[in-house]
């Protein structure tokens, strides 16, 4: 993983694990169109403060914050977990930018 020094960084390190959740929850098939309808409106609010404050600064501890989100989704092993946590991934992350979920 790069060295995360601002909002974007931030961001830009958590999609992969974002993608990869994302991907895995796909095998709930009686979940696929929420998972496709979820995954794509928590991308745009992650793009939008990508967009708005991606050249800020992160603030203190976020560099060691997403690292630990991303272990924690390496850690999934059940898709239907992954599902729960296509919604808490993005929002624990925006609150560590200190931003409103």
């Amino acid at each position: 993983m790069d060295p995360i020094s601002t909002v974007g960084d931030a961001i830009a390190a958590a999609r992969p694990a974002y993608d990869d959740l994302a991907a895995f929850a796909e095998d709930v098939e009686d979940e696929w169109s929420y998972i496709n309808d979820l995954g794509p409106a928590w991308i745009e609010r992650m793009d939008a403060v990508a967009e708005a404050r991606g050249h800020e600064p992160a603030a203190a501890g976020v560099a060691e914050a997403v690292p630990a989100l991303v272990a924690e989704v390496a850690a999934i092993d059940d898709p239907h977990r992954a599902i729960d946590w296509l919604s808490t991934f993005p929002q624990v992350l925006l609150v560590a930018l200190g931003e409103r979920p």
